[in-house]
């Protein structure tokens, strides 16, 4: 049987969760178009008769590390490359950007096989353009495998699989099979809370929240869960409430209903949104708000 660890890497908003849940055929990683929308390093898990992939879906690699926040992303971003077996290095166009210089010194430091995924390949029109880049790119790095997919609309990902799974180790399974991913629902119901209201608030509230789940009891019947909006100026809690609490109750709404699809069961969700100032440049804070250790 094959198993290893593969981490999906790659700058802020290239669609590497859409392509974790998309080879998951479920939805583990929050999506979202604003770029660092995935914080923390998620494995999604999937077993076969051939074997089992474990996934790594990391924060986006990116040059800016002026907050704490900043710093951590970028470092459980590079962490990841710590043990795993195989790399895919996920583009979204047919082009290497300025900070993929980085990420290429970070490969080469690694040493593992790399497969390049361009993702997007639906938006190009001009084929032969994807075929120039792949010339350029076997000259810069010796990758294993240059594939173009579209994550969104699931082209070319059973030949990403197969290529995924010939350059994994033979080695048992270290996940049972049912199990899809090493988070618990607590901290799933934490990660799609923030994914709605990242969503409902466009550009007005970038990176200033998080959630924080202060209580999760599952009953019989119902699974009641109560979140903490952790933003960083009251102007900010504000705009999360919405003009008569409209925003947030339909954020609650958005987030139970995926919430229920997610632990199949009917749930109770209360929303309250505090301030801690500077939370998202404050190491202390970060560690209290479960962002792991710095």
């Amino acid at each position: 049987m094959k198993c290893g660890y593969v981490a999906l890497i790659g700058r802020p908003n290239v669609g590497k969760s859409t392509l974790m849940n998309h080879l998951l055929k479920q939805k583990i990683s929050i999506t979202c178009r604003k770029p660092q929308t995935t914080r923390h390093r998620i494995l999604g898990i999937n077993t076969t008769e051939q074997g089992q992939v474990i996934y790594m879906d990391t924060p986006g690699m990116h040059a800016s590390e002026k907050r704490a926040l900043n710093r951590y992303l970028n470092r459980t971003a590079d962490t990841t490359l710590m043990g795993v077996d195989v790399v895919v290095w996920l583009l979204d166009s047919p082009q290497f950007q300025d900070y993929d210089e980085e990420i290429f010194k970070k490969l080469a430091h690694a040493d593992l096989p790399v497969i390049l995924a361009v993702n997007k390949v639906d938006k190009v029109k001009d084929k032969s353009v994807l075929m120039a880049f792949f010339t350029q790119a076997k000259e810069r790095y010796p990758f294993a495998q240059i594939i173009p997919v579209s994550a969104l609309k699931s082209t070319n990902l059973s030949e990403l699989e197969t290529a995924i799974m010939a350059l994994l180790p033979e080695r048992d399974a270290i996940y049972p099979e049912d199990q899809i991913t090493d988070r618990s629902e607590r901290f799933l119901a934490a990660e799609i809370i923030r994914e709605k209201l990242t969503r409902r608030l466009g550009a007005e509230l970038p990176y200033a929240l998080t959630v924080e789940i202060e209580r999760y009891e599952e009953l019989p019947t119902i699974t009641k869960v109560y979140a903490i909006v952790w933003v960083e100026r009251d102007s900010q809690k504000n705009i999360v409430i919405g003009k008569q609490g409209e925003l947030l109750k339909k954020v609650g709404t958005d987030a139970r209903f995926d919430i229920e699809k997610l632990i199949d069961q009917k749930v109770y969700l209360a929303l309250w949104v505090k301030v801690k100032s500077g939370w998202s440049d404050s190491e202390r804070a970060l560690q209290s708000l479960g962002f792991g250790d710095l």
